[in-house]
């Protein structure tokens, strides 16, 4: 029989839907190969910076070989039609196959774990059953039309079915090749059409759709806000979803407000990260680094700056690799994306705060039912003994809370979005101000200058050397933040500690006076005084 025909069972007229699935696990990183499809060089950002920084650092994970090698064995121990698998491995899954298999899997599960024996079992219990129940439905499928007279499936094919079936019944089904993909970056989907992939080298790739109608990408985008740890609405009346998948990615997805259905996930490649890794990347200097680390030990708040996609994210997890293990830390997010939570042997206790959007209309204190926001989280947390309180991205009024978190734990960080470093403290009083009329530009602007001591900038850029030309992330500029002025100024001042150097990045400039004592923590004012003295007299 055809790869993509339906197999003859009593009732395939109602096939069960894909959107519908239990996702029971964590998901687990399988090595899927890249899909063949057109390359388009990237065409955005600079010419200029550090040399390499793809963000590529070894690690470990579990793929789901077991299931692919017992279906092997069990199906074709064989496997002598290497020409024609290779063949068949081209041709599209027949998706209708896969939820009819998925939904069999997932009957016989329930069965066997009806009544409590469902809280008792483990997740990982749970897969190996629902592994078993795989092999033994593609085996009967495979004995049964090989009695019928009907060709049957090779072994390659056999191994791709069982693969979707399980990651449909357990992970994020059509979606889950992308996400084991470990140089990709982005996914960007748009309803049916086929899905643009950004890789980590700045090349993009167009690939199959995950999707058969825009319906059926929002049924599923309402299936995952659903089915998370923090549920969240997605509908006509809340149009857009922001929320954190099972892997540690992120989604962003709106609809009914955009002319079709849109989605982003973005993959978050390094998770534990240190600043000597980002020095190995070439994203700083090991002068900078040093500076950092120092700074980080003397309890300085820090901001990341910098554009979408720039790595301020990893960054901030770099930072925070450098705070002392013992230290409790208390992290407040919009969405959960830091993950400094899942990282025990670096960092013991960790409280990790949600904010949760709530549903149904407003009550007479302006908010929703079950809403939770940044600022509750910030107040709760006040009893938990913290000694750092890490906020996540700032994007409105939340950084009135980022303030209240630097003034009363000093050593706090956050990343905002903003293209140069002197733009930060301007933007983030734009956001503060949103906090309510009480806030006016001046308060928030000294507020700000108080609180801030360090904005860390980050960039990205075609290096033109690199054929094709690779993009870089980098640190382009750190800048010191003190109080200024309101008669002369804006009301703060800067100072350039690290300067943007073309294809160099940032290059000592100005060591404040203030941060000498840095020298207590580890930072070498002697190197950064070399660095300093060579660029200025190559300038």
């Amino acid at each position: 029989m055809s790869t993509n025909q339906s197999v003859d069972f009593d009732d395939v007229s109602d096939l069960p839907g894909l959107l519908d699935l239990p996702i029971f696990a964590q998901p687990q990183r399988a090595a899927s190969p890249a899909p063949v499809e057109r390359v388009v060089q990237p065409v955005d950002g600079g010419t200029h910076g550090r040399v390499r920084s793809d963000y590529t650092i070894t690690r470990t994970a579990k793929p789901a070989e077991n299931l692919i090698r017992l279906v092997h064995l069990a199906v074709d121990p064989v496997a002598g039609e290497t020409l024609k698998s290779a063949q068949r491995d081209e041709e599209p899954l027949d998706w209708g196959l896969v939820a009819l298999f998925r939904q069999r899997s997932a009957d016989q599960l329930a069965k066997q774990l009806s009544g409590e024996s469902f809280q008792q079992t483990s997740i990982e219990e749970q897969q190996e059953m629902g592994r078993a129940n795989i092999i033994e439905m593609l085996r009967d499928h495979s004995s049964s039309s090989a009695a019928g007279g009907v060709v049957s499936w090779d072994s390659r094919f056999v191994q791709r079915m069982a693969q979707a079936v399980f990651d449909a019944q357990f992970r994020m089904g059509r979606l889950q090749p992308l996400l084991d993909m470990d140089q990709v970056e982005n996914i960007m989907i748009t309803g049916n059409d086929p899905v643009t992939l950004h890789f980590a080298d700045g090349t993009q790739r167009d690939v199959d759709r995950v999707a058969d109608t825009d319906a059926e990408l929002v049924e599923f985008l309402q299936f995952l806000a659903s089915r998370a740890k923090n549920p969240r609405p997605f509908s006509e009346s809340h149009p857009s979803l922001h929320m954190q998948l099972d892997g540690g990615e992120r989604l962003a997805a709106s609809a009914w407000i955009t002319s079709r259905p849109q989605a982003v996930i973005r993959r978050h490649r390094l998770r534990e990260v240190r600043l000597e890794d980002l020095v190995a990347n070439d994203t700083l200097s090991p002068v900078a680094a040093s500076f950092l680390k120092a700074a980080v030990r003397a309890r300085k708040s820090i901001v990341i700056g910098g554009i979408q996609g720039r790595g301020k994210t990893t960054m901030m997890r770099a930072l925070c690799a450098e705070i002392g293990p013992e230290e409790p830390i208390g992290t407040f997010e919009t969405e959960y994306e830091l993950g400094l939570d899942q990282l025990p042997e670096q960092h013991h206790f960790v409280v990790a705060y949600e904010a949760r959007p709530g549903s149904a209309e407003l009550d007479a204190s302006g908010h929703r039912a079950g809403e939770y926001t940044l600022k509750q989280a910030l107040i709760d947390s006040f009893r938990m003994n913290l000694s750092r309180q890490i906020v996540g991205e700032t994007r409105g009024d939340e950084v009135w809370t980022m303030i209240k978190a630097m003034e009363s734990a000093p050593g706090s960080m956050c990343t905002t979005h903003s293209p140069v470093a002197n733009q930060v403290v301007p933007k983030l009083v734009t956001c503060a101000m949103e906090a309510g009329p009480a806030i006016t530009a001046d308060l928030a602007t000294m507020k700000l200058a108080q609180a801030v001591d360090l904005v860390v900038q980050m960039y990205s850029g075609i290096d033109p050397s690199l054929k094709p030309g690779r993009s870089q992330r980098y640190v382009s500029e750190i800048i010191a933040i003190t109080p200024g002025e309101k008669n002369d100024g804006p009301g703060w001042a800067a100072t350039t500690v690290f300067k943007h150097v073309p294809r160099h990045g940032a290059i000592a400039e100005i060591l404040p006076d203030e941060y000498r004592e840095l020298i207590h923590y580890g930072f070498d004012p002697a190197a950064f005084h070399a660095e300093a003295a060579e660029f200025r007299s190559e300038r």
